[in-house]
């Protein structure tokens, strides 16, 4: 019996271990058509691979995972992200959790996973081809199973191997990415972080709630980056040129009203560039003031007229700019669309059309939010692909 995986990353070495480790005498081969294994995982999260999440505050899969949540939930009962974690363990590697409930290897080197794959790999006696670029199925026709890990392909013809064989497709579209926001005022404050915004597409139900970061270019962060998951496929329509809104307070309107009667109350003799409400970053405040007020920042605070105050309060809690564009996120980069989730068999993702051929990790319109959930669907898909092989191997 024979495997072929096409695709040397993140899915392919986890879904070949797997199955290796369930069935032994399964020959296994991974093909990569670069000379290069695993590199997205070495480059993920800074170097370090952020491999997975302990979902500890997700209540809903759908807030980290924009397409696929459902399907997510289902393979969730068979490989989740506890499983995961206790895979990586006996597999020699620590880990942590950070506060924000991102989890790393503890050596904070990405290379522990990718050596962990490689001898892992190796030990198993999995056959690995670099440079070896599949171009049609035909090319695999000796093996008894096929499967598809390639990864997101950045546009359609990517995948034209498979859609020729009626293989159904959601267009592929960038799903991580910050904005570029042609404000050099707003630039000028560059490395500013607020801990805690809320960035949303005025006029629709897309938001996001977390830490943002001021740029060179505009805006990045969490809050940034899980919009721009959320709203991919409306950017991408819109060419990128949409309006946002800031929320810079992550509070409501009568929370933020009472907040500055709050400091008239108590220093109405201050200046409003020397008291910040919500402990804001003072650039940032000063930027703001400047948007309001102008010149007049050196005003005390029981002088404000009303206004002003509901200018102020406005400006708070939706501050809005104009994306200009999208630029990438550091050198990663996450797709939404692919093979699309009607064509697979959603328990074990073969295809319904070819026997024997299954599909794995971002090749499939499933994505995830920053912060470990596009590593947790590579290893949930992975293994369901390997346990569905091996289910079908074992009963013939």
């Amino acid at each position: 019996m024979r495997t072929a995986i096409v695709g040397g990353g993140a899915a392919g070495f986890f879904l070949a271990i797997s199955l290796k480790e369930m069935m032994p005498e399964m020959e296994v081969t991974i093909f990569e058509r670069s000379s290069r294994l695993l590199a997205k995982v070495e480059i993920s999260g800074g170097g370090r691979c952020n491999c997975t999440n302990s979902f500890a505050s997700i209540r809903d899969l759908s807030a980290v995972y924009p397409r696929g949540h459902r399907l997510m939930k289902r393979l969730f009962k068979t490989f989740n992200y506890q499983d995961a974690y206790t895979w990586f363990e006996q597999h020699g590697i620590e880990l942590v959790t950070q506060d924000d409930e991102c989890v790393f290897p503890a050596s904070q080197d990405a290379h522990t996973i990718i050596n962990c794959f490689l001898h892992e790999a190796r030990r198993h006696g999995v056959l690995i081809k670099t440079q070896h670029p599949i171009q049609q199925l035909d090319e695999l026709a000796d093996y008894n199973y096929i499967a598809v890990t390639t990864g997101g392909s950045p546009r359609l013809e990517g995948l034209r191997w498979l859609s020729e064989k009626g293989i159904v497709m959601e267009p592929p579209v960038p799903s991580l990415f910050t904005f570029r926001i042609d404000d050099k005022r707003l630039q000028e404050l560059m490395g500013t972080v607020v801990e805690e915004a809320v960035a949303y597409i005025p006029g629709t139900k897309l938001k996001a709630t977390g830490p943002l970061l001021i740029t060179h270019w505009g805006m990045s962060g969490p809050a940034i980056l899980k919009l721009s998951s959320y709203a991919a496929r409306e950017l991408h329509e819109q060419q990128y040129q949409m309006p946002l809104a800031i929320n810079w307070t992550c509070h409501n309107e009568a929370e933020v009203e009472e907040e500055l009667h709050r400091l008239i109350l108590m220093h109405p003799q201050k200046q409003l560039a020397t008291i910040r409400p919500f402990n804001l970053p003072s650039r940032l405040w000063s930027y703001l003031l400047e948007k309001v007020v102008g010149h007049q920042a050196q005003e005390r605070w029981q002088h404000i007229g009303k206004k002003d105050f509901h200018r102020l309060v406005n400006v708070l809690i939706n501050d809005t700019y104009a994306i200009a564009g999208r630029a990438a996120f550091k050198d990663e980069f996450v797709t939404c669309g692919g093979v699309s989730l009607t064509a697979v068999n959603l328990s074990t993702l073969s295809s319904k059309l070819i026997p024997n051929l299954y599909f794995a990790g971002e090749v499939l319109d499933i994505d995830g939010i920053t912060g470990g959930f596009n590593f947790q669907a590579a290893w949930t898909t992975a293994y369901t692909v390997a346990k569905s092989i091996y289910n079908d191997a074992t009963t013939r």
